[in-house]
């Protein structure tokens, strides 16, 4: 009893409950003059993709640094949230604002040389929306539209390059310029923040005498640095830094609940739409052959073995009947198949579940990792339906040691990826990235599976096996049947299962590039309703395609179909972890070799669940196809 209690206090401890769509109960701030706290998050790069501290650079702290309490989605995001030394005043100007002096010495110099050169950029968050740089859109149709778009973060700094050298001078952002933007209530008169922009400025100040945060460097009576004439701020050994900022409001028609669309508008492009369309109609198409060719034939094949008198009439005429006495029977590895498709519907139900969940908006913009706890803490519930579904097919094949089957499906996956993630982490462990998952939430992650995950395996398993055995339609015999010499295409059947996997990964490959960009180019990605299209249009072609080429090899007499129809499908991770490679070289900017073993070692990781999820698709659709066909037709 205290552990149940125990993990279940591990598991609210773990959801962001506080958290709703587009973030929590807006705060209203009713009067002139309320604090506003600015926070500030990780220092992140798409070119490194290895997250750092803020506070890892020299950059003006507080006299106490306060950590926020994360979610372990945030935690895996790598994020670290704290407090900063900004804080504004609701509706109230301030022009030229010191923060601090900072004298840089050689290691926070070469700090600040290395982050600049890695393209890093600051990101801060004032009431849960992410500081932002506006762009100026050069055209609005008809009026409509956005006139701006947001770009996330704020870049540590510039660099301007030697003419003909790759050498250059380093150039920090030591002036920040804030515009919040702010909805009134007409009735109430309260305010809402919907807007929150900065435009950033190296600046090499000039003043007299140092006086700390009361120091003047703006010309007496006007808001113009008397820098301006002495260009950018240089980062170098011994330089000093004075950094400041200014922060104006601005009244806007914004609601609240719309505050995020700027953030994340992707223009008029019909992408989506178009890719949608184009994954339809690859599925009607394929939908056409299989109804032409498999359906039509079957329907002529199944009548005829009705009706005719005798049987040997009807074997002359198509082959896959001769092979249902070893149909059904049970294919080589049969436990490595059972754990495979047990795995695969704990995907399954994760995917499906999660996807349900954001179609309901439970992961908007704003909740940050979001989606990451609901997929972890699923896989662990998942783990049922996984046992039974591996022990229900285990006890069809005659099997007797459910336990060990329960076994190989509670560790099999889940110890190669935590094995592949805990290297991966490693990794980013000896870079001093804040990236690195902390030794207490994986423990935690660990108690999680063995305390919830693997029991709950058990379970399924126990009542799978309970249960009694699959019927099959027809008799296996004991002496298998001699396969016949294939025709020339089903000589090749690695080049048939490749080709099975193929449109599959074809139907969700825009899909897959949208996702890709939001993981690695760290952009928001909120097209769950497209995403849900596109996996149901994944379901109709690994089943199609799965079908089409195992009504083929049954009728070539070749009844080996359990790992062929599994692996059909699950060739389509092939193709998937292959555009992973091109889409490396061609989209992303990634220079270090860390880096990029981080990169195709995550994107090995989602291949792999890619494969069983597909593969257990192809292969539940192929299992009923077979069952349906020879439970059609009259056996002596």
């Amino acid at each position: 009893m205290h552990s149940l209690f125990f993990f279940f206090a591990l598991f609210l401890s773990l959801v962001p409950w506080s958290h709703s769509f587009y973030g929590a109960v807006p705060p209203d701030f009713k009067n002139k003059g309320d604090p506003l706290e600015v926070k500030v998050n990780k220092l992140s790069s798409i070119k490194t993709q290895l997250p750092y501290d803020y506070y890892s650079l020299s950059y003006c702290k507080p006299p106490v640094i306060i950590n926020t309490t994360l979610s372990l989605g945030e935690v895996l995001r790598g994020d670290l949230i704290k407090n900063s030394v900004y804080t504004f005043k609701m509706r109230e100007a301030e022009f030229c604002k010191v923060v601090c002096r900072v004298q840089l010495d050689e290691a926070s110099a070469k700090s600040f040389k290395e982050k600049i050169d890695g393209e890093y950029q600051v990101n801060m968050i004032l009431d849960n929306l992410p500081v932002a740089v506006a762009h100026e859109m050069s055209e609005v149709r008809d009026g409509g539209g956005q006139s701006k778009i947001y770009v996330p973060g704020i870049r540590v700094g510039l660099k301007s390059y030697h003419a003909g050298s790759n050498e250059g001078w380093h150039f920090i952002y030591n002036h920040l310029s804030f515009k919040v933007m702010y909805h009134e209530d007409p009735e109430t008169d309260y305010a809402r923040i919907v807007g929150f922009e900065v435009t950033p400025y190296s600046i090499n100040h000039e003043y007299s005498e140092w006086n700390g945060e009361k120091t003047k460097v703006c010309a007496p009576g006007t808001n113009r640095f008397t820098g301006h004439g002495n260009g950018p701020q240089e980062v170098d050994t011994g330089e000093q830094v004075v950094f400041t900022y200014d922060v104006s409001f601005e009244s806007s028609d914004i609601k609240w609940a719309s505050r995020w669309d700027t953030y994340l508008y992707m223009g008029d492009d019909p992408i989506h739409w178009f890719a949608m369309i184009n994954s339809l109609i690859t599925v009607l198409f394929l939908s056409g052959v299989v109804a032409m060719v498999v359906m039509r034939t079957l329907y002529k094949d199944i009548t005829n073995y009705n009706q005719l008198e005798t049987q040997e009439e009807a074997r002359e005429e198509t082959g896959w009947k001769l092979v249902h006495s070893d149909v059904f029977r049970p294919p080589l590895s049969a436990n490595l198949l059972c754990v495979c498709v047990g795995t695969g519907v704990q995907v399954f139900g994760m995917v499906l579940v999660t996807m349900i969940f954001a179609l309901l908006g439970f992961f908007s913009p704003p909740n940050r990792g979001g989606l990451k706890t609901p997929m972890v803490l699923l896989w662990m519930f998942m783990g049922i339906f996984s046992g039974y579904s591996s022990a229900r097919l285990y006890k069809m094949f005659k099997g007797t040691e459910w336990k060990k089957i329960a076994i190989m499906t509670a560790f099999m996956f889940p110890a190669i990826c935590f094995g592949l993630f805990f290297m991966l982490n490693t990794l980013i462990w000896r870079e001093k990235s804040c990236g690195a998952v902390p030794f207490g939430i994986m423990f935690a992650s660990v108690l999680l599976w063995f305390g919830v995950s693997v029991p709950l395996v058990f379970v399924g398993s126990y009542l799978g096996f309970k249960r009694p055995a699959v019927e099959n339609p027809v008799k296996t015999n004991e002496i298998p049947r001699q396969i016949p010499k294939r025709a020339w295409y089903n000589i090749k059947w690695v080049l048939s299962m490749l080709s099975g996997g193929f449109i599959p990964f074809g139907v969700v490959f825009m899909e897959f590039y949208s996702i890709l960009a939001s993981i690695w180019l760290d952009q928001f990605y909120y097209f769950f309703g497209y995403l849900f299209i596109v996996f149901v249009i994944l379901l109709v072609a690994c089943s199609e395609m799965t079908i089409l080429l195992c009504y083929f090899q049954l009728r070539s007499e070749d009844y080996n179909w359990w790992w062929r129809a599994y692996l059909t499908a699950g060739s389509s991770a092939l193709y998937m972890f292959s555009y992973s490679i091109f889409y490396f070289f061609t989209s992303l900017w990634i220079e270090k070799f860390v880096s990029a073993i981080l990169y195709f070692g995550y994107m090995l990781i989602g291949s792999f669940a890619y494969f069983f999820l597909t593969g257990t698709i192809g292969f539940y659709a192929c299992f009923w196809f077979v069952r349906k066909i020879y439970s059609s037709v009259k056996f002596d």
